[in-house]
C-alpha cells in the first residue's frame, strides 16, 4: 500500500500525516441489523482518532486531511486500517468501509495493474466480504471514471454502497448510472418517519425504486423504537443506527436488547397518513425547471454557450414552434464536445444530431402512469435526461429524476385511497362512485358489508401477519364467487369489505363465501385452538376470555329501482344489516330499501339469533 501513497504524505509534517506514519488511526464498528429477525448482517468501519484529542471525530480528520492536500492518502489509508483490524479480528459477516468516488479513482489508478484481490486478501479479509461504501462530500459529475473504477472493484468480488441517499449529493442520476448493490438512505428520513407522512411517502418512492434497480436498502440514523417499527413495517430489510448498536471496537455479536424487542414485537406500527387531495393519477402540482430552450437550426456552439451559462442545467430542450422535438443532454453533449476537433468540424452545425429525437413528453396533467413508465423503462437515459413537460402539447419546461420521484410518490399515496394496498382491491373512493353510478342508472343491485367475526382477538394473538393473510383470504374468496362482469368487490377497510351485486344468485354466492372462509380460516389458527375452536384472549375491556375460530358475516341491502338517492345512505344501511348478520346463525341477513315492503317480507330479512355461546371450562 505504501507504494502509491503521495510524498505529500509519507514527508509531511501535519498532524494528520504524522498520525498516519506511526498508525495513529484505529477503527470501530458498528452494526448492520437484518429487520426481519433482528439478527446482525455487517458491520460498518469508522475511522477515529486519538481519544481527547481535537482529531478524534472523523470529521475533524477529513477536514485537516483536504487542509493537508493529502486526503484521497488519507482515505486509502482509513480504508487499509479498517480492513486490517477487522480481518485481525476473524469476525464472520461484511464490513462496509467508506471512500469518496475521487479517491477510489485516484486509488486504482495508483495501484495500476495490481489485482485489488491480492491487496485486499493481504489484509487479512475476503473480497467478496467487503462493500466499499461510496461517501460524497461533493457532487459526482464526472461518472466515466468512476465506472470504469468501479469495474475493477467489481471484478475482484468486493461488493458497493451508496452512502446517505437524498441529502443533496448523492443523486438519482448516479444510482442509476453506478447501480450499487446497497442503498443506504440519509438518516433524514429516517428521523421521526412516524410523525412525518412525506417522509413515509418518500421511503416509499425509495423501495420502489430499489425494486427496480434491485438494489438492497439500509436505513440509517435509527434511533427510536417508533422509528424502527416504522422502518420495519415499511419492509425495508436492514436498518442502522444508535438504537440497534453504537460503534466499538469490537464487533457485536447481537444488536441492543431494545431493538430486539421492538423487531420481536408483531404489533403494526401506526403510520402517518398524507392528508393531501388530488384526483386519482393526476399531477396537477408538477413542479418544473423552467430551461432555456433551442430550435433544430441553433448551432452546437450555442448550445455550448447555453450549458456553460446555467452550470446546474441538466438538459435542454429542443422545440419547433413551441412544440417538443428533441432533448439535449448535458454530459452526452459536452463530452462530444470536449473531444478532439469538435468545434472545427461541427461547431457551427445544428444540434439535432447530438439531440435524443424520442425525449419522454408529459402533459401537466398526466396519469401517474405515465411518469412510472419513465422509472420502468428499458432507456434508462430517461433518468438523467429528465423528461419534457407540456400544457396542452404546449412547452411548458423540464422534470427531472429527483422531482419525477416525488411527484410518483404524491400519486400513489393518493392511490392508496382508490386501491387498498393489502388486497390491491378498490377503496372507499370506487366503492362510492361505483354505488352512486347504480343508484343512478336506477339499476336494481344488492350492497352487500362483509365483515369478520372474533377477528380483533386473532390478529393480537398471531400477530399483524397472520392477521393479514386473513383479510387476504376474505379477498380471495369474495373475488372467486362474484361475477367480474356484473359485480363488484371493494375494501372498506380493516376486515370489513363491500359487495356490490347484479348477479341474481347473490345469496348463493355469499353463502358459498362463508362456508368457504369459515373451513379455511381455521387453518391459519394452531392445532391446539383448532381442537378447541376457539382461543383464550381479551376483549376490548382488557378481560381474558373465550373466542369462537374467526368467520365472516354479510348484511345485505336489496336495492330497488329508484329507492335510494345517495350513495351514503346505502352503506348505512348496509352497516345495520351487518350488525344483523353477526346476531343470525348463519352469518347472513338483509333488508330491503322498498318503502312498502310487507312486514313478513322484512322480518324474514332480518333474521333473529345471537352469537353468543357458552363459554367451555378452562
Amino acid at each position: 500500500m505504501q507504494h502509491i501513497l503521495s510524498p505529500a504524505l509519507l514527508h509531511g509534517d501535519g498532524p494528520v500525516a504524522r498520525l498516519l506514519q506511526v498508525d495513529g488511526l484505529h477503527s470501530v464498528f458498528q452494526p448492520l441489523a437484518n429487520l426481519r429477525d433482528g439478527s446482525i448482517y455487517s458491520h460498518e468501519a469508522l475511522i477515529r482518532g486519538p481519544a481527547g484529542s481535537p482529531l478524534q471525530s472523523p470529521d475533524a480528520l477529513l477536514e485537516q486531511a483536504r487542509h493537508e492536500h493529502i486526503l484521497h492518502d488519507f482515505e486509502l489509508m482509513c480504508v487499509a486500517q479498517a480492513l486490517t483490524q477487522w480481518g485481525a479480528q476473524s469476525t464472520p459477516g461484511r464490513v462496509f468501509v467508506n471512500i469518496s468516488a475521487s479517491a477510489l479513482i485516484w486509488g486504482v489508478r495508483r495501484l495500476g495493474a495490481a489485482p485489488l484481490t491480492d491487496v485486499v486478501r493481504q489484509m487479512g479479509v475476503a473480497p467478496h466480504m467487503v462493500v466499499l461504501e461510496i461517501t460524497e462530500h461533493e457532487r459526482v459529475t464526472d461518472l466515466v471514471p468512476l465506472c470504469k473504477a468501479l469495474r475493477q472493484v467489481h471484478a475482484s468480488g468486493m461488493r458497493l454502497a451508496l452512502d446517505d441517499f437524498g441529502d443533496g449529493h448523492s443523486s438519482l442520476r448516479l444510482w442509476s448510472e453506478v447501480r450499487p448493490d446497497f442503498v443506504k438512505i440519509d438518516k433524514y428520513f429516517t428521523r421521526d418517519v412516524h410523525q412525518h407522512p412525506e417522509k413515509l411517502q418518500m421511503l416509499q418512492a425509495i423501495r420502489a425504486i430499489a425494486d427496480l434497480f434491485g438494489t438492497t436498502l439500509v436505513a440509517e440514523g435509527i434511533e427510536t423504537s417508533e422509528e424502527l417499527r416504522a422502518i420495519r413495517d415499511l419492509e425495508i430489510p436492514y436498518g442502522q443506527g444508535y438504537l440497534l448498536g453504537r460503534p466499538a471496537v469490537l464487533a457485536r455479536e447481537a444488536i441492543e436488547p431494545a431493538a430486539t424487542t421492538v423487531l420481536l414485537d408483531r404489533r403494526v406500527a401506526v403510520l402517518p397518513h398524507s392528508s393531501q387531495h388530488v384526483r386519482p393519477g393526476i399531477l396537477r402540482s408538477l413542479i418544473t425547471v423552467q430551461a432555456p430552450t433551442v430550435t433544430p437550426h441553433t448551432s452546437n456552439d450555442d448550445v455550448a454557450g447555453l450549458f456553460r451559462m446555467h452550470s446546474n442545467l441538466h438538459a435542454i430542450a429542443v422545440l419547433d414552434d413551441g412544440r417538443p422535438l428533441a432533448i439535449i443532454n448535458r454530459r452526452d453533449f459536452m463530452n462530444h464536445y470536449a473531444t478532439l476537433y469538435f468545434r472545427e468540424v461541427h461547431g457551427r452545425k445544428p444540434c439535432t444530431a447530438f439531440a435524443n429525437d424520442a425525449p419522454r413528453v408529459v402533459e401537466l396533467d398526466c396519469n401517474v402512469e405515465d411518469l412510472v413508465g419513465i422509472l420502468t423503462s428499458q432507456d434508462q437515459r430517461y433518468l438523467s435526461d429528465g423528461f419534457i413537460v407540456t400544457d396542452n402539447g404546449r412547452y411548458l419546461g423540464l422534470g427531472t429524476g429527483e422531482q419525477l420521484v416525488r411527484s410518483v410518490t404524491e400519486a400513489r399515496i393518493e392511490a392508496a385511497r382508490h386501491a387498498n394496498p393489502l388486497t390491491s382491491l378498490p377503496g372507499n373512493i370506487p366503492i362510492s362512485l361505483h354505488m352512486q353510478r347504480l343508484l343512478d342508472k336506477r339499476a336494481s343491485f344488492v350492497a352487500c358489508y362483509a365483515d369478520l367475526n372474533h377477528f380483533k382477538p386473532f390478529n393480537d394473538h398471531y400477530g399483524y401477519w397472520r392477521g393479514d393473510q386473513m383479510i387476504r383470504l376474505a379477498a380471495r374468496l369474495a373475488l372467486t364467487h362474484c361475477d367480474p362482469q356484473t359485480d363488484f368487490v371493494g375494501h372498506v377497510g380493516g376486515d370489513d369489505f363491500m359487495l356490490l351485486f347484479q348477479s341474481s344468485d347473490w345469496l348463493q354466492r355469499c353463502q358459498r363465501i362463508v362456508d368457504e372462509f369459515g373451513r379455511e380460516a381455521r387453518a391459519l389458527f394452531d392445532e391446539p385452538a383448532r381442537k378447541a375452536g376457539g382461543i383464550w384472549a381479551e376483549d376490548r375491556y382488557g378481560v381474558n376470555r373465550f373466542f369462537y375460530c374467526t368467520t365472516l358475516s354479510i348484511g345485505a341491502v336489496r336495492v330497488a329501482p329508484g329507492s335510494m338517492r345517495l350513495a351514503e345512505d346505502v352503506a348505512n344501511l348496509a352497516a345495520l344489516a351487518k350488525r344483523d348478520a353477526k346476531q343470525s346463525p348463519d352469518g347472513i341477513s338483509w333488508r330491503d330499501t322498498v318503502p312498502n315492503a310487507t312486514a313478513a317480507s322484512r322480518a324474514k330479512g332480518q333474521r333473529a339469533g345471537t352469537d353468543a355461546q357458552p363459554v367451555p371450562a378452562r
